[in-house]
């Protein structure tokens, strides 16, 4: 018998029992997926959406870097990165000020880890993107202006 036949069957095998036991109950996908905070994304307000996320809409000036383009050729993939030297960093969150849902991305993070997060958001127009960071139950925010020249989310 081949290697790859080996590994065919093995996989054959391993997906038919994966789908026995989804479809007799024993796993349930809802009990595995990430929590989403439903309301945070769906606020049409930053403030809304702070709220939602973090009990609060006030948050305090922080050692926060925000990495992002002046000027983003296509605001529907801006590259942002953000770093934070700040202790017991809880999450980071992203949001842009014009967007018509301005949270972008919301990251916890858990145990003892730099504060750093780097992704791609969406932009609909020349607008702030603030980083918002919890740490040790204080919550901290730095903006940074990026201009859009084409396309968004707005289209």
């Amino acid at each position: 018998m081949s290697m790859k036949r080996r590994t065919f069957l093995k996989g054959t095998v391993a997906t038919g029992a994966l789908g026995f036991a989804l479809g007799a109950g024993l796993l349930k996908p809802t009990a595995v997926l990430a929590a989403y905070p439903e309301d945070a994304f769906k606020a049409e307000k930053i403030e809304d959406a702070l709220n939602a996320l973090f009990g609060s809409s006030s948050a305090k000036d922080g050692d926060i870097k925000i990495k992002a383009p002046d000027i983003a050729e296509n605001g529907a993939v801006v590259p942002v990165t953000v770093s934070t030297k700040i202790q017991n960093v809880e999450s980071i969150s992203l949001l842009v000020e014009k967007n018509p849902q301005p949270l972008g991305a919301s990251y916890n993070l858990v145990g003892n880890i730099d504060g750093f997060v780097a992704t791609r958001i969406k932009m609909r127009e020349t607008s702030d993107v603030i980083a918002v960071v919890k740490a040790g139950g204080d919550i901290f925010s730095a903006k940074k202006t990026v201009k859009v020249t084409i396309g968004g989310c707005g289209g």
